[in-house]
């Protein structure tokens, strides 16, 4: 089904809804992450509703850390399969268990790192309290 005129947005407005260039859409269709827009007939591009909610989709996935390969499997396997969620979400739940992980080792890192400098503020703060307590100036 396609879109009327009135319910396409041109990439400009699309990029500045998104908060995104328009670079970035194009790119995304490049690499076959978003099917084809229309076209005007200037050439500019328009982008129908489920395009939108594609794209949105898109960059909250790349918000979430997925690769760009990642998006691409992803979307491969969702257009294969006539846009049926059922075939996509146990991949899509898949890749975000692995993100999960990944996201809950950096946590177990950070909070490692930062006893470590705490420890070390500790010790300098004791140095210095020593220095100022301890030896005339």
């Amino acid at each position: 089904m396609t879109s009327t005129p009135e319910e396409m947005v041109q990439i400009g407005e699309l990029a500045i809804r998104l908060g995104i260039t328009t670079r970035t859409i194009r790119y995304y269709e490049e690499i076959g992450l978003m099917g084809s827009s229309e076209r005007l007939g200037g050439g500019a591009r328009l982008y129908s509703r489920n395009d939108i909610l594609r794209l949105k989709f898109i960059l909250k996935m790349k918000d979430l850390g997925l690769s760009l390969k990642e998006m691409q499997e992803l979307a491969r396997n969702f257009d294969t399969h006539n846009q049926d969620f059922s075939t996509i979400t146990p991949q899509l739940l898949e890749i975000l268990d692995l993100h999960i992980n990944k996201v809950d080792e950096k946590i177990s890192r950070l909070a490692s790192l930062r006893k470590d400098i705490v420890d070390y503020r500790t010790r300098i703060q004791a140095i210095l309290q020593e220095q100022s307590s301890g030896k005339p100036a």
